[in-house]
């Protein structure tokens, strides 16, 4: 049976190794992105084509995937002229892989449906590494039919493919999930801080927190770098930024309102607009230890 041809929108770091990933699993696969040497890498390795605008891809794909940075991207990209909008085939799924706001997820998803495509949101877990070898964790949502139409190549993508509902669900427990753990290496961070300028032995302090209900491996990635000066996470703040903003609009869009992300949100602000956004998340620590009343 011959397996659907797949268009691939982002090859960043997690993108690339996605798509390499389908390439040796035998996918025809038709490409975008703004780095031409990246793409130029993915044709060479065969069976892959560059699309010249995402119409003519959406026009060419059974499925076509995003792995971009925002909303607005991917909204850009699905609205925009020669868009994925105008090109998209009747029956083919698009498939989100970003963290996206689940507002706008539910919005594309029923324009595609307008046009008989179906939608999928999917971010993901794990590394660019298990990426490449088709190990990530998938957190799927929409139509259970549109689901089922895509899960073996999900299967091929990720080691725990798992469906959470309707669309948006995947988006919205992503979110979720990120704001539960940015939050708490925000505040261990600002725990570390507070341990340095008070004179507290950051190890001790480590030891002391570790041997009780506290310990967790983002306690351990916290220690890392206030104690031991190692940036581990591989999480940029400029990252946990967006993602903690997109939490604070989806919870406004709920009807209600989350101060303790917007709290998180402000601290990253704050590092991003101090020129940290580069650094990993724990790299935090330092802008509490300089900051001043």
């Amino acid at each position: 049976m011959k397996k659907p041809t797949i268009g691939f929108i982002g090859l960043g770091l997690m993108g690339a190794n996605m798509v390499e990933n389908l390439q040796n699993r035998g996918y025809e696969l038709i490409v975008m992105d703004l780095n031409k040497d990246v793409v130029e890498k993915v044709i060479a390795r065969g069976n892959a084509t560059e699309a010249a605008s995402p119409k003519e891809l959406a026009e060419k794909s059974d499925i076509i995937m995003f792995c971009l940075t925002t909303s607005a991207v991917v909204e850009k990209i699905v609205y925009g002229e020669n868009g994925i909008l105008e090109g998209i085939k009747e029956g083919a799924v698009l498939i989100d892989f970003g963290t996206s706001i689940p507002a706008s997820t539910r919005k594309i998803g029923e324009d595609l449906a307008k046009k008989g495509a179906g939608m999928i949101d999917a971010p993901l877990g794990r590394t660019p590494a298990h990426a490449k070898d088709g190990l990530l964790n998938i957190m799927a949502a929409g139509d259970k039919e549109t689901f089922e139409k895509v899960k073996p190549v999900l299967d091929e993508q990720g080691e725990n493919v798992f469906h959470l509902g309707a669309l948006g669900a995947g988006h919205t427990t992503k979110l979720i999930n990120n704001f539960m753990g940015m939050t708490t290496v925000v505040a261990m961070s600002q725990a570390f801080a507070a341990a340095k300028l008070a004179g507290v032995d950051g190890q001790q302090l480590f030891d002391i927190m570790s041997a009780g209900p506290s310990n967790s491996p983002f306690m351990q990635f916290c220690k890392n770098y206030a104690v031991d000066n190692v940036s581990d996470l591989g999480f940029s703040i400029a990252n946990a930024n967006k993602d903690l903003g997109y939490f604070v609009q989806m919870v406004d869009d709920l009807g209600s309102v989350s101060d303790i992300a917007k709290a998180t949100s402000g601290n990253l602000t704050a590092a991003v607009n101090a020129d940290m956004g580069n650094g990993n998340v724990p790299e935090i620590f330092d802008y509490f230890v300089n900051l001043k009343k």
